[in-house]
């Protein structure tokens, strides 16, 4: 990926003041090659999005896959997250999580919607997340299946709530799922305890089988590091959007 076309693309920076998060967020929304006003495009919203965007390397992927492999063009939105606060926001037990929810659904996508040619359709919403940002993106298809059907999960943070909410769903055939774990994950130290994510990411995997969702689920060899996301993101990118 060293040819400089994969470089030569559009970023553009917004802010979004939040009436929910009572605070300004930070936005990048990617436009892809050959962008036009005039055509639509599939939408992946990805939270910690500074994060997908520099360690992800989340816009020279998708650039280089558009350009070379035939990936159908999208707009990648990378929502930033305040880190002080990123474990309220994204877990569903956390204090502030009903209000990140609020500002995902009400606020962010008719930002988005009105400001750049995005579909509107939950077919054309891609949900993206990492550890928490999965668990996150996960559960705001259970809550609004209205609006999202599709989650890319980079090693998602399935703990036990998360667990719990899914085994009370009575059917979930309408998931599109894309699961990365690394076998390396098996003791993630995070704020509220060390766990074993390979385990949970395979009791997330029976659970949504046994709801009716056909998950793609992949096990690599990996830590729970961007080091290791970073090099599976174009095969997750080209699963949602290859052409």
């Amino acid at each position: 990926m060293s040819d400089s076309k994969y470089y030569q693309r559009t970023i553009v920076k917004e802010q979004l003041d939040s009436t929910f998060l009572g605070m300004q967020r930070n936005l990048r929304v990617y436009l892809p090659p050959g962008y036009n006003e005039l055509h639509s495009y599939p939408a992946i919203y990805c939270q910690d999005g500074e994060e997908f965007f520099n360690f992800g390397r989340i816009a020279t992927h998708a650039t280089r896959l558009i350009l070379d492999e035939g990936l159908q063009p999208a707009i990648i939105v990378g929502v930033d997250v305040n880190m002080p606060e990123r474990t309220n926001e994204y877990s569903p037990d956390g204090s502030r999580f009903g209000a990140y929810c609020q500002f995902f659904t009400k606020e962010l996508l008719p930002f988005i919607e009105e400001r750049y040619p995005v579909r509107p359709q939950p077919d054309d919403r891609i949900l993206a997340g990492d550890s928490l940002g999965g668990t996150v993106s996960l559960h705001l298809v259970l809550d609004y299946p209205e609006l999202f059907k599709k989650v890319l999960s980079l090693s998602g943070a399935f703990l036990p709530s998360t667990i719990t909410r899914l085994q009370q769903e009575p059917d979930l055939s309408f998931l599109d799922i894309y699961m990365l774990i690394g076998t390396d994950e098996t003791e993630v130290k995070t704020e509220r305890g060390t766990f074993d994510f390979l385990q949970l990411n395979r009791e997330t995997k029976e659970i949504l089988e046994r709801k009716n969702v056909r998950p793609v689920y992949l096990e690599r060899e990996g830590k729970h590091i961007w080091g290791f996301w970073q090099k599976e993101l174009p095969e997750a990118l080209s699963y949602f959007l290859l052409s």
